[in-house]
């Protein structure tokens, strides 16, 4: 596993877009019934039901998604018990919300499934974003972003439209901008650790830090290295990272990794 820290790639400008993304995702995290079940206990059922009837309103699914088809039934979050007194989750039909399918794709991009979840997606951002928004400008960036995340949520609920489990996270849009990166600084050095060396640090160029992920990614979509089932929709990843890379392709050349200016010291300023 390589983990990117940091890019020797200096911006001309503000990452002002990259920045609103990074807090929005943070903000909506911490606010969510994600991040604060854990502090009522991660058996409690209460709070269980709560994050469940809060993915039901606001995360994407694809059989939700792929026919525009808004849901029957959800959660309310509250607990009940049936004829055998086993607990569980009440739901509602119909449900005291309209949800729009094509909206939840917009805001499950802002929502996570854990911590690790969330600050794996924002070291990505953090490390590859600022670069291509200062190579496409800032609207185009806010664009291209959503655009990829729109395109990897529907490209997996293409292959898995019968699914009901909901889709959380800003990874195929990021996957959008990892794939834009490398397309557009494929030599730009990026400082990783090396995890499986016990956190070595190493610089390395920008097409073997981003390859290897894409292929990392594309060997768990075809199931190698895999051990039972997994949480993570990888398929959704390559989607995004193809999408990105493909909407850059055309601006390929014209954008290539600056030296740092002297002034600055061994690290670019963000």
């Amino acid at each position: 596993m390589v983990l990117p820290v940091h890019d020797i790639n200096p911006t001309r400008r503000a990452p002002w877009v990259t920045r609103f993304l990074l807090l929005a995702n943070i903000l909506v995290f911490v606010l969510s019934p994600v991040a604060l079940a854990p502090l009522f206990g991660a058996d409690d059922a209460a709070s269980t039901c709560g994050v469940v009837a809060f993915l039901d309103e606001y995360a994407a699914k694809p059989s939700e998604v792929i026919g525009n088809d808004p849901p029957a039934e959800v959660a309310t979050g509250e607990v009940g018990r049936d004829a055998t007194g086993n607990e569980g989750c009440v739901v509602q039909s119909p449900p005291p919300y309209e949800k729009s399918p094509a909206l939840s794709v917009l805001t499950a991009m802002f929502l996570h499934g854990g911590w690790l979840h969330l600050l794996g997606n924002m070291l990505f951002l953090y490390v590859f974003g600022n670069n291509v928004e200062d190579r496409l400008g800032r609207f185009r960036f806010l664009l291209f972003y959503l655009g990829c995340g729109f395109a990897a949520t529907y490209g997996f609920s293409v292959f898995f439209a019968g699914s009901s489990v909901p889709l959380v996270g800003a990874s195929g849009a990021i996957a959008g901008v990892l794939g834009a990166y490398l397309v557009l600084f494929p030599r730009a050095k990026v400082w990783s650790l090396l995890t499986f060396f016990f956190f070595l640090p190493v610089r390395l160029p920008a097409w073997l830090v981003l390859g290897s992920w894409f292929v990392l990614q594309y060997l768990y979509t075809r199931g190698a290295g895999l051990t039972g089932e997994t949480e993570t929709a990888y398929l959704a990843h390559v989607i995004g990272f193809v999408v990105g890379a493909a909407l850059a392709w055309p601006l390929r050349g014209s954008g290539q990794a600056r030296e740092l200016d002297p002034r600055w010291g061994p690290y670019a300023r963000r």
